[in-house]
This record gives structure tokens, sequence and C-alpha cells, in this order.
């Protein structure tokens, strides 16, 4: 099947009440383990890369590499998305790559850690609209910034997050300024800072209603009932995990992520993304240091490498199944992106799905 626009698999979630993990791949290994999951319980997908990961494979490879996901995975609904692009140059340059989805985060100022204005991000955000959807490329925006509300700051990952301290109004989306936004840019998806950050180390107890802010998702949602909405760092970081990693080697200090029970509610209010890096790095980094303490003669690259597909597959898959993805895969009708480029265009894709 060819790759599809991120926004076919949204709307696709929205009329059907489901989420939709999008996974952040850094290597051949995590995107066959992402794949093979999809596959094994009839799921969309939504492949992810940040710049860094970018630069860490070399535009060349990914390139490659995503036609090589359509071609081996033939059966399943694809779509590839540019994680925190960071102005106009890096999304088209994604575009040029044969990515169908990219994310402009204005929230920042190109250098990734510096706070920028609504009127900054509003105007670049635009701009990176107008130049995606001309060839049926769809856009995610954020509005808010990313950040812990227990302390303020914000976790440096790939490169990207604030530094220093901000106030919880910069922490917290107003559903005001979201609905605003929206109107301003025509974003498909949107994602708000609801007190979620990226990495490990996200809260340091189970996140309550003063450092998760799931009232104001719902406030959101209730603003913007046909915007799909993004939650970003919203891996759960599971204490098996944790235990698995410190069992075999590491030296995890204790943390608590993103309940999955927080994410379904939000799923039940509007969100119809779910970014996933950290619990794919842990499930891997764990694997391998098993495989490594318990096979010590063995420098297979291919033993261990096999261990943490399976790792990768298996966390996917439990994602897959706990936001509702399984058995809707074979249910979405393609459309290309020529065809997504001229409904764009006639103004049948303005924000005209419902969300329930």
């Amino acid at each position: 099947m060819p790759l599809v626009s991120m926004r076919t698999i949204l709307d696709h979630a929205a009329e059907n009440s489901y989420g939709m993990p999008a996974f952040n791949v850094t290597n051949l290994e995590t995107m066959h383990g992402v794949l093979r999951a999809a596959q094994s319980i009839d799921s969309p997908v939504i492949l992810q890369a940040t710049r860094s990961a970018r630069t860490y494979m070399n535009d060349v490879f990914v390139k490659h590499m995503v036609a090589a996901a359509l071609e081996a995975y033939p059966e399943l609904v694809i779509a590839v998305h540019l994680d925190h692009g960071n102005n106009l140059a890096s999304c088209q340059s994604a575009m040029g790559l044969g990515f169908s989805s990219v994310m402009m985060d204005g929230s920042l100022h190109e250098d990734g850690k510096t706070p920028a204005d609504t009127e900054y991000n509003t105007r670049v955000t635009r701009s990176v609209v107008a130049a995606a959807h001309a060839i049926g490329v769809s856009v995610e925006g954020e509005i808010g910034v990313l950040g812990s509300l227990e302390t303020g700051s914000g976790e440096q990952e790939d490169g990207h997050g604030f530094e220093g301290v901000l106030d919880t109004d910069q922490l917290v989306t107003d559903p005001a300024d979201a609905a605003e936004f929206v109107a301003q840019t025509d974003v498909d998806a949107l994602a708000v800072a609801i007190g979620t950050s990226h990495g490990a180390y996200k809260f340091s107890k189970k996140p309550d209603g003063d450092t998760l802010a799931m009232e104001t998702l719902r406030a959101i949602h209730e603003a913007l009932p046909s915007t799909h909405l993004v939650m970003h760092g919203a891996s759960a970081v599971p204490q098996e995990l944790q235990d698995k990693l410190n069992t075999f080697g590491g030296s995890i200090p204790q943390t608590f992520g993103l309940p999955l029970e927080e994410v379904e509610e939000g799923i039940r209010h509007g969100v119809r993304k779910v970014n996933i890096d950290t619990d794919i790095r842990m499930a891997v980094t764990a694997a391998i240091r098993e495989f490594l303490q318990k096979n010590p003669a063995s420098f297979d690259i291919r033993g261990y490498m096999n261990v943490a597909i399976r790792a990768t597959q298996e966390l996917c898959a439990d994602r897959y199944e706990r936001f509702g993805c399984a058995g809707h895969g074979s249910r979405i009708q393609s459309v290309s992106l020529p065809d997504m480029a001229a409904r764009y265009a006639n103004g049948s894709l303005r924000q005209n799905v419902k969300n329930t």
C-alpha cells in the first residue's frame, strides 16, 4: 500500500474512537519491531523520526528505509512523520525524503531551546502548512511548551527542549489560545502542553491533578471538538522495564511516566496521536543487557539485535491493543497524497471530522 498522510489515519481514528501510538524509530531494528507489531494485529502505523534520528541514520538511508518498509510490509497502512521540525527548511527536507507528515514545533525558536511567542509560532506554522498541504502532506503544530509542572523545567531529548524554568501559564496550553491557533494555521493535529515531558524522568511520583492537567485537555477538546489532539511525552516508563534495566547492570533512578489509564482517558477526550519514544529505548536496552549478561561468550550482533526487535514488537503490540487500534488497519481506505492535496485545495479537509 502506498504511503498515506497521517491525516488519513487520524481521521479514521476519530471516526472510530481510538488513539494512534506514534513510535519514534532510530534504526532498522526499531522499525521492524513497530511494523511487525502492527502486522500481527492489523493496526495502522505512524512511524516518526526526530531531526537527530535522521542525522544518526543519515537521510539517504532514511529515504530508502521508508521505501523498504512499504515494500516489505505492503499490507500495512503507514504514515511517516517528522517529530519536532524546527523551521520550514527542516520540514521541507523531510517531505523531500518522502515523509507524509511533519510537525512544525513553533512553541520554541529554531534553536529548540528558547520559548517563542504566539505570533512567531503562528507565522512559521502557517508557512509549513501552506507548503505541506500543497502536496498532500499533513501538519502537526504545538501550542504551549512541553515541561514539568512539578519543577517548571523541560527535559532535553535529542537536543530539543527549553532551558531554565517557566511559569505554569507557559507550561499549560490555554484552550482559547489553542482554538485561535488552529483557526489561524489550519493544522491537522495539535500537540498540547498539560504537564508531560520528554524522557524517562517525567514525574517524581504518580501524577495527579497538580502535575498532570487533564482538565485542561478536556477543555481544549471542548473548544476544538474536531481537531486531532496529540500527547507528547506519553511513554509510561513501566516499572518492570526500570527493574529489568537495573537487574541486568543498569542504574536508573526511580521515576514515573505517564500512566496508560491517563492516556486512555485522553483518547476519550480527543487525543488521536500518542508519542512514544522512551519506552522503546528502555525495552531495547533492557533486552540487550539481559542477553549479554546471560550470554557472556556471545559476540553475535544478530543475537542481541533479534531480542531488541522482539522487545520492541511486544511493547508496540501492547500499546496498539490498549489504545484500540487492533483490527483497523485493513479498514482504512488509502488516499494518495495528490488526492489529499486536492482535498486541501477545495477546503474539504478543514477540520471536518467530529471527534467522539
